[in-house]
């Protein structure tokens, strides 16, 4: 082969292969991003979703917490976040939705009965803070061992580090929190950052909810998921005009369907076949895609298990809980039959094959926090966005009859958010241009056919611990920064590599620290 074109190629448009084009650009390097759609983005992307409706929903990622500002500030990105005022709402179900429990700055445990569990709770996430602000700088630092993280969580921290380091990585993450708390709907409220995404008991013995649970804490340090000004899609147009602006070239409409470990990769853009080269191909596609790219077996591959709908309210609907407003409910986090009991029962029937009834669910209402990205008609008319995201939907419950799961999971999501209402949620929803009321459903299913998102994981695979076991080689860049895979040339620069997952731009970061470190 000639000399190769290119420094790196990028397969995969997403956030993350912005990210690490714009590293490789500012570098110097030559470099093209090729992607399949006519748009880049991924899955953080904003889109008009309902017909003659002027509001840019984020349509499948929605929150930002694992996006350095360091990623931010290197590549000059004009990414605003925003802090929601509350942290979460849940009402009980053992009283029809009529107490609930807010955590924020009026926290109402007392009125579920739970004013003993304020303290404890509080004390809970106090003592993970002692894990997750010394793990959260190393996500863009080279890979250490399980015996160096350790080392480095515990130093200069004593005992109590060291407990909360063991319930994290030897303890089924259920356990540690029933032994916190007392109340079930409080066990609940801090379970689900175990779960989102993954689907998995509470008790798990191979604690892939641990590692689930570290990462939705781990952001910042402090755990904070925050809301994006504009929506993701402004997440993504920062971050490609930083890529662009640096010199990168981005190719949107280029479909590739080859790549070999010597660094060739053939694309189709326009009605004409390419053939490129480069000293490394980045490949943000899942591991799965990769494989198949490269003419491989498969791998193995852990299912998504979520499903996501979107709605436009003419305004926020009733709450049969008169302590507090729907303003302070939907302001947060709005987890609907999530106690500890109804996600391990959801657990057990999706893993029998059924759609839980009640379906577990967790609503955020971006326009609260941001209201620009409606139109001045529809803030001053009062309508509000809400996303649902349901969980324990495994893509095996999907994949055999997607349009006729996806109607049940919607029935499913609006009958679990209904069950906790004042008033249907349908009696607020708004219609589109033609008459139809503004839903939009997702689910993995979707998400594998739209998105190339192998059986609808948006993790696109299994998450791993953000370190190595102590034989696991870290000889090479790759392997040193988590991004090695069977093929010198060939690097993971997305969600799939060792500390990937969310939008966080970390997999392209450190694909890009890799390449600049053979020099």
């Amino acid at each position: 082969m000639t000399e190769p074109q290119f420094d790196a190629v990028i397969v995969g448009g997403g956030h993350n292969g912005l990210v690490a084009a714009a590293y490789l650009a500012r570098a110097g390097r030559r470099v093209r991003v090729l992607e399949r759609l006519d748009h880049v983005g991924g899955a953080a992307v904003s889109a008009h979703a309902f017909d003659g409706v002027d509001a840019r929903l984020s349509r499948y990622s929605y929150l930002v917490s694992l996006l350095p500002r360091s990623i931010v500030d290197d590549l000059g990105a004009r990414v605003r976040l925003a802090r929601r005022r509350y942290s979460s709402y849940t009402p009980d179900p053992a009283t029809g939705g009529r107490t609930g429990l807010l955590v924020g700055p009026e926290s109402t445990f007392a009125a579920i009965g739970a004013a003993d569990d304020a303290e404890r709770f509080a004390e809970f996430y106090r003592r993970w803070s002692l894990v997750t602000t010394r793990v959260w700088p190393t996500l863009l630092q080279p890979l250490r061992t399980r015996a160096q993280m350790r080392e480095h969580v515990l130093a200069g921290q004593g005992p109590e580090a060291a407990a909360a380091w063991e319930d994290l990585t030897t303890r089924p993450i259920g356990d540690v929190i029933t032994a916190s708390v007392r109340n079930d709907l409080v066990r609940g409220v801090m379970a689900t950052d175990a779960l989102i995404g993954t689907f998995a008991a509470t008790d798990d013995p191979a604690l892939i909810q641990n590692v689930c649970f570290l990462y939705h804490l781990i952001g910042g340090g402090t755990g904070d998921w925050d809301v994006p000004i504009g929506g993701m899609g402004a997440v993504t147009g920062a971050l490609a005009a930083s890529a662009a602006g640096f010199g990168a070239e981005i190719v949107t409409g280029a479909e590739v369907y080859a790549i070999t470990p010597d660094g060739e990769v053939r694309y189709r853009h326009g009605g004409t076949a390419h053939r490129i080269s480069a000293h490394r191909v980045l490949a943000n596609v899942t591991p799965v895609v990769l494989a198949k790219l490269l003419g491989e077996p498969a791998p193995q591959t852990a299912q998504g298990s979520q499903a996501k709908v979107n709605l436009m309210l003419r305004r926020l609907p009733r709450l049969r809980d008169d302590t507090v407003t729907a303003e302070q409910a939907f302001g947060g986090t709005f987890h609907i039959n999530e106690t500890l009991r109804q996600l391990d029962s959801a657990h057990a029937a999706a893993a029998g094959g059924r759609v839980p009834d009640p379906l577990p669910c967790e609503i955020y209402c971006h326009s609260l926090t941001d209201p620009s990205i409606l139109s001045d008609d529809l803030r001053a008319s009062g309508a509000q966005t809400l996303t649902v995201f349901g969980l324990h939907t495994p893509h095996s419950l999907a994949a055999n009859d997607p349009d006729r799961m996806r109607d049940r999971l919607t029935s499913a999501v609006l009958n679990s958010l209904n069950s906790v209402l004042a008033e249907p949620i349908q009696d607020v929803l708004m219609e589109d241009s033609a008459g139809r009321l503004c839903i939009e459903a997702k689910t993995t299913v979707d998400l594998e056919r739209s998105l190339g998102m192998t059986a609808g994981n948006i993790f696109h695979d299994a998450l791993r611990w953000p370190f190595v076991d102590d034989d696991e080689p870290l000889d090479t860049p790759a392997q040193r920064w988590g991004v090695a895979t069977g093929h010198e040339r060939i690097l993971l620069c997305g969600s799939g590599s060792r500390r990937g997952g969310a939008v966080s731009g970390v997999g392209g970061h450190n694909a890009a620290m890799a390449v600049l470190e053979r020099v």
